[in-house]
C-alpha cells in the first residue's frame, strides 16, 4: 500500500485518479484550496493548502512515500501563456523542492509531449519542470501525452482520420504517434501503476506507453530506465 498525497486532485484527471488509488487500497491523501473540499473522493486524508506555497506541501509529506503533482491551468490554450508561468511552474516548483527535502521516494509528474508546433509556452513551462526534477535528484515518473480524451473533452476525435492518414507516412508517422490522442482510463491506469512501481531515476512515458496502459508492455528501456528527453 503506498501512501500518496496529490496536489490537483480536483481536477480532471486528479479526481478520477484518487478515486482509482482509493479503491486500489492505497492511502491518498489531497491538498486542496479551501471550498474545494467537497470536490474529493471520500476517503482521502484532506489537507487546506496553496499549492504554490512550498509551506503547504513541507507539512504534509512527512509520512509519504509518493508525491503526484498535478497542479495546472485548466483548459490549456495559447491565450493562457501568461498563467502558466503564474500557476503552473510556481506550484511544481514548490512540489519538487518539497519533494526533495522530504526525501519523498517517488514524484509523479504529468507534463506534455513536446516538441509540437502549438502551444509554445505550455510546452515551455513544463519542459522547465522536467528539469527541476532532475536538478533535484528525484525519483520520478514524468508523462507526456498530448491530450486527454474523456467527458466533454472529445472534440479531437473529429481529426481521427488525419491521425491515421499521418501516421501511415513514414515522414510523420513519428509525430503521429507522439502527439497521438489518450483516453482517461489509460492515463489513470498508467499512474496508478507507476505509483504502484515507482521509478529508479526518471522514467519517461510517452504516449504509446500510456497507451499501453500496462508495465508488462512498458518494459522496453524508454519507458523503465532512466531516461533523457
Amino acid at each position: 500500500m503506498a501512501n500518496v498525497w496529490i496536489s490537483g486532485a480536483t481536477g480532471f484527471v486528479g479526481r478520477n485518479l484518487t478515486s482509482a488509488l482509493l479503491s486500489r487500497g492505497h492511502r491518498v491523501g489531497v491538498l486542496v484550496r479551501a471550498g474545494s473540499e467537497s470536490r474529493v473522493p471520500p476517503g482521502c486524508d484532506i489537507a487546506i493548502g496553496d499549492p504554490l506555497d512550498y509551506a503547504s506541501y513541507r507539512n504534509l509529506l512527512g509520512e509519504a512515500d509518493t508525491l503526484v503533482h498535478l497542479v495546472g491551468v485548466s483548459h490549456p490554450s495559447p491565450a493562457k501563456a501568461a498563467l502558466f508561468r503564474q500557476v503552473d511552474l510556481p506550484a511544481a516548483k514548490a512540489a519538487v523542492d518539497a519533494a526533495r527535502d522530504a526525501n519523498i521516494r517517488h514524484f509523479v509528474y504529468v507534463s506534455v509531449a513536446h516538441p509540437a508546433p502549438v502551444m509554445k509556452e505550455y510546452i515551455a513551462v513544463r519542459s522547465t519542470v522536467e528539469e527541476f526534477i532532475r536538478a533535484a535528484g528525484l525519483n520520478a515518473t514524468v508523462l507526456r501525452p498530448w491530450y486527454v480524451l474523456g467527458p466533454g473533452r472529445r472534440w479531437p476525435l473529429a481529426l481521427a482520420p488525419l491521425y491515421w492518414m499521418l501516421g501511415a507516412l513514414p515522414a510523420t508517422r513519428d509525430s503521429a504517434r507522439r502527439l497521438g490522442l489518450v483516453t482517461l482510463s489509460q492515463m489513470v491506469q498508467t499512474m496508478v501503476l507507476s505509483v504502484e512501481r515507482p521509478a529508479v531515476g526518471i522514467r519517461i512515458l510517452e504516449v504509446p506507453e500510456i497507451r499501453a496502459a500496462s508495465f508488462g508492455a512498458l518494459k522496453g528501456e524508454r519507458s523503465m530506465n532512466a531516461v533523457k528527453s
